[in-house]
């Protein structure tokens, strides 16, 4: 099996590499591409041409004796997670030379991760003081996969225990084609069940709970609240996410939504305003000091979920108006619905736009009575307060 098929294999255990081999296919670790407090990562190249991101930690850092990183990452499977390929861990005996010119041998650990390999950067490219610069589609995306991510880390699965990455922040989300992947999982803890106190204040400063820079306390809503941030950051941009806590949420909801209207570049539907609105209202929960009041990820999915299966609902109604009108058969009905969705949908590929853009111009093109009748319809809805 080559190492592009292993990549698509979601158990596919990672490969054990030498301390060598990675040195072999990074140059001898000569094109950085990022790093952090805990080790530089390398651009290298395996003996079939795929493209591996090495992270080569550091030898005298104290934190990870235990390989934390490698071990809560190794069965890890999701397409918004990045993907472990290998590890190296080697420990060489080396001679040191005290200033009184005493030698003793010591033990020289060697420890790298072989990880996928993302082309477009971080999510933290397109963070600044102002609303994120994506449209509001992309953005929605990638709001969307990070919470699927932060899920299926939260939940665990047959194969891995429950995973808390305890550093989640702009910079910790590679963008594969607008599609987020949650990297660096240097910080995460498996099994965090309940609160307890750590020596360690390691973190982001502006993406930490206040209960941890207050008290030390590491709580299950840790990520919970850094989500939120991440989510006020794209929405809102870091100025007016400053500004949450001196104004009321509604005038706050107000405020970020009308950011997103006076975009010149975008026009903004009823559709998308609701995700707008929506997600705001997600994120305040989110940031609340009191880690209780916070929501588990689990109900952030299925409230983003429920958007979906409304506009779903709506798209689908639109259609079934204009067959009542005509008096269309079932048959060509399912037609005209299967038609009108690849049209959409290619459509929204080629322009970034939501693909219930057409079912709007129809809905629009119908006589105020039809559009009327439909509101009695418990498939729609309005937009939230």
């Amino acid at each position: 099996m080559t190492n592009k098929e292993v990549l698509q294999q979601p158990t596919a255990a990672p490969r054990k590499f030498t301390f060598e081999s990675l040195k072999t296919i990074t140059n001898k670790f000569s094109e950085e591409i990022g790093g952090g407090g805990y080790g530089v990562v390398y651009k290298g190249v395996l003996e079939d041409g795929t493209v591996v991101a090495v992270k080569k930690l550091s030898s005298h850092q104290t934190f990870g004796p235990n390989f934390d990183e490698c071990i809560n990452h190794m069965n890890v499977r999701h397409p918004n997670i990045i993907q472990l390929i290998g590890y190296c861990f080697e420990v060489d005996k080396v001679c040191y030379e005290y200033s009184n010119g005493k030698r003793v041998l010591a033990d020289m650990e060697k420890r790298a991760l072989c990880l996928e390999y993302i082309q477009g950067g971080s999510l933290d490219r397109y963070i600044s003081e102002e609303p994120c610069r994506l449209n509001w589609c992309i953005c929605y995306g990638i709001i969307k996969g990070i919470c699927e991510g932060l899920k299926y880390l939260h939940t665990g699965t047959k194969d891995h225990s429950p995973l808390y990455h305890m550093d989640l922040k702009p910079g910790n989300i590679l963008l594969d084609n607008n599609i987020p992947k949650i990297c660096d999982f240097g910080l995460s803890k498996l099994g965090l069940t309940k609160t307890h106190v750590t020596q360690a204040r390691n973190g982001t400063p502006g993406y930490m709970p206040p209960e941890f820079i207050d008290r030390a306390e590491i709580a299950p809503t840790y990520d919970i609240f850094s989500l939120g941030v991440i989510i006020l950051d794209i929405v809102a941009g870091k100025a007016l996410c400053f500004e949450r806590t001196n104004i009321p949420s509604k005038r706050f909801i107000e405020n970020v939504h009308g950011l997103w209207e006076k975009r010149p570049q975008e026009t903004i539907s009823s559709d998308k305003s609701w995700e707008i609105k929506t997600c705001i209202k997600i994120a305040l929960r989110c940031v609340k000091k009191d880690r209780k009041k916070r929501p588990k990820i689990a109900w952030i999915v299925d409230k983003l979920n429920k958007i979906d299966t409304a506009e779903s609902s709506s798209t689908s109604q639109v259609i079934d108006f204009r067959s009542m009108l005509d008096g269309s058969s079932a048959v060509e009905l399912q037609r005209r619905k299967k038609e009108q969705f690849i049209q959409n949908r290619e459509e929204s590929q080629e322009t970034g736009l939501s693909p219930l853009t057409g079912y709007k111009k129809i809905l629009r093109c119908y006589s105020s009575a039809a559009l009327s009748s439909s509101s009695s319809s418990p498939h729609v809805r309005s937009l939230p307060p």
